[in-house]
């Protein structure tokens, strides 16, 4: 995808059939990388911070990272004025639970990352205004199911799959694997790239 990504953007990879790419990161340089890879959303997550406050920070130092990629932000403090400061610090999009959350929000004009639980929950927050649902632990079942029940894309990360409009994984999950095939690399003599 060329151009900046986009809400419409996201909307437009779910009706084409193109998977969405999602990161979790925490620092500039690891969401420069991403961002040149090619990553469709670098999201900020709550693993990194619990605190309104917090969260401002860690969103402003991954935003400076990031030209192309959509970057949503955790939302601790599910109020349209918290959302607000999040999306003054660079926040193109926030994370929510609640249909109610959700609608005043995404009614401010501020888009939604909407966390749900159960397949259930993916058409009301669609029709609270969600631009995006989190489904985490899915499974093939319900994934599938939440997938086929709104015109907006379904990712998930532990417990998400093929079935879903894309995937959310966090970095050090992927750095951990990297890491281990660099140090079997070295260890064993063999070329390294970048040597």
């Amino acid at each position: 995808m060329s151009g900046r990504v986009t809400v419409d953007s996201l909307r437009d990879m779910k009706r084409d059939g193109r998977k969405i790419a999602a990161l979790v990161c925490w620092d500039s340089g690891t969401a420069q990388a991403a961002d040149a890879a090619g990553i469709d959303i670098v999201s900020v997550g709550d693993s990194v911070a619990q605190s309104l406050e917090e969260l401002l920070v860690f969103c402003r130092v991954v935003r400076r990272g990031v030209e192309r990629a959509f970057v949503s932000c955790d939302l601790p403090d599910a109020t349209v004025e918290a959302a607000q400061r999040l999306a003054d610090a660079g926040a193109d999009m926030v994370k929510v639970e609640g249909i109610e959350h959700m609608r005043a929000i995404a009614g401010a004009g501020i888009p939604v990352f909407a966390q749900i639980a159960a397949a259930e929950e993916a058409k009301p927050a669609e029709d609270a205004g969600a631009a995006l649902i989190d489904f985490r632990h899915s499974g093939p079942d319900a994934g599938a199911r939440a997938v086929a029940a709104v015109s907006i894309p379904v990712l998930g990360g532990l417990g998400g799959g093929p079935w879903l409009d894309g995937r959310v994984r966090a970095v050090h999950r992927l750095l951990g694997g990297a890491v281990a095939t660099y140090v079997g690399d070295v260890r064993a003599g063999r070329a390294v790239e970048g040597d």
